[in-house]
């Protein structure tokens, strides 16, 4: 939590009660919450905190780079404070969002094609399946 008040020093950011808690929430959570699912969380707490206060909230702490919204196809947008690079695999049936490593990725060199594109700010991987419990679920 004090590198993430640092941050918001370094960006210029008032550290409001409602942006630490917000930020204190996802920091937390393993399972890449919703802006819905972190506003259920922090009302039992927070009950006069507004829906759109979280997604104002998250918008601009991913403005700043504190925090990654992970874009799934088809359902709402997730969020998480992990920085670090990792990788995602989502279950297509129950929507888990699990991080992986993939150290090979994160250093083989783009296609030439690309580079001639433009400048390149991130490369990531968002693999979409069918996790073993809903498998099992299916069977």
């Amino acid at each position: 939590m004090e590198s993430f008040g640092e941050a918001c020093r370094a960006a210029d950011l008032k550290l409001t009660h409602q942006r630490l808690e917000i930020y204190r929430e996802l920091a937390g959570a393993s399972d890449h919450p919703s802006a819905e699912i972190l506003h259920k969380r922090l009302q039992k707490n927070m009950p006069t905190l507004s829906l759109d206060t979280v997604y104002r909230t998250l918008a601009t702490f991913e403005q700043h780079h504190l925090v990654k919204k992970v874009e799934t196809v088809g359902s709402q947008a997730r969020f998480e404070a992990q920085m670090t690079q990792h990788h995602h695999l989502i279950c297509d049936t129950c929507k888990e969002i699990m991080d992986f490593q993939w150290s090979s990725f994160d250093v083989a060199s783009l296609p030439e094609a690309i580079h001639q594109w433009g400048a390149i700010r991130n490369k990531n991987v968002t693999i979409y399946g069918t996790c073993r419990r809903c498998q099992s679920l299916k069977k």
